[in-house]
């Protein structure tokens, strides 16, 4: 199971620490972050206590409606199940209760000055991110007009030199040669690099070229959602199905199903146009346009007596 520490989390975040500084080393393995309302007022049965807590200006002010004694009797009964962390936003003062607590139970107090919503929303695609399965495969992924694709294929098949030409013709690269893949939903699957070869890409008979740096901050993102997965295979003759339309293939990475294409490669082929026809034809797909069905409509019409 995939882990960060809370010390981590502080630096990304620039958190001030309060409390529990001895346990930054605390793990958090749960995204998606938690404000206890309910267990405030004592309803623990759904408590996910595995995640981060989160208290803004709403659960702040109600426990200083509380008498004394009823605010420690809350908290404890929170504390005591040791979340990795607790974040107070909108950098309040009016805790040292909480600090109290913590110091005892060591566990990380920490603050923000941002307001809880936007706190939230960030730390949230955080975690998510980097906390969500991974799988690391060989290929390219590129976006083409805003439309994540995964290119597949034996070594030297030409899958970067189709990035490039991509590239070219102002689409953006997101990784060559190893492709990182993260499961962000049931349906939803990010493509990204792995740092070392970040905006670098690899053509043979010329070597290591670095995107950014030839073709602009543009030609370049870090990650994209990817919708197809195309697979560039040798040419072989009499293989190829010109129906129509074909029935839809799936490939499937970490639980999630992805269409995908094979395209043959033969002498003259232009690969990149299409790599973009597949890409459009994909979200006209996605607006409910059929190409055939329109097609076939026009026959039918052109029948008619």
């Amino acid at each position: 199971m995939k882990s960060i520490t809370v010390q981590s989390l502080t630096e990304k975040f620039h958190l001030e620490v309060l409390a529990g500084a001895s346990r930054m080393d605390r793990t958090i393995t749960r995204p998606r972050t938690h404000r206890p309302g309910l267990e405030f007022v004592g309803y623990f049965d759904f408590f996910p206590m595995e995640r981060v807590q989160v208290l803004g200006r709403k659960e702040i002010n109600y426990l200083l409606t509380l008498s004394v004694e009823d605010r420690m009797l809350h908290i404890g009964n929170i504390v005591k199940y040791h979340p990795p962390c607790f974040i107070v936003t909108t950098g309040q003062q009016e805790i040292p209760y909480l600090t109290h607590f913590c110091d005892q139970e060591g566990i990380p107090l920490l603050r923000t000055p941002e307001t809880t919503t936007e706190f939230i929303a960030k730390l949230d695609s955080y975690l998510v991110k980097t906390l969500a399965p991974e799988l690391s495969i060989h290929g390219v992924c590129v976006n083409v007009s805003g439309i994540g694709i995964l290119l597949r294929g034996k070594s030297g098949i030409g899958k970067s030199e189709t990035a490039h030409t991509l590239i070219g013709r102002g689409h953006r690269f997101v990784a060559d040669d190893i492709v990182v893949l993260k499961k962000l939903g049931p349906a939803t699957l990010l493509g990204t690099h792995n740092e070392t070869t970040r905006e670098f890409l690899a053509l043979r008979s010329i070597g290591l070229i670095n995107v950014v740096r030839q073709y602009g901050r543009t030609a370049f993102q870090d990650e994209t959602r990817i919708v197809l997965d195309i697979e560039l295979c040798p040419w072989q003759e009499n293989s190829l199905n010109n129906e129509l339309e074909q029935v839809t293939q799936f490939s499937e990475y970490l639980g999630v199903r992805i269409p995908h294409i094979e395209i043959q490669l033969q002498p003259g082929r232009d690969i990149a146009g299409l790599i973009e026809a597949a890409a459009n034809n994909w979200y006209l797909k996605q607006l409910g346009y059929s190409a055939v069905e329109e097609f076939m409509k026009r026959i039918e019409e052109g029948m008619q007596p």
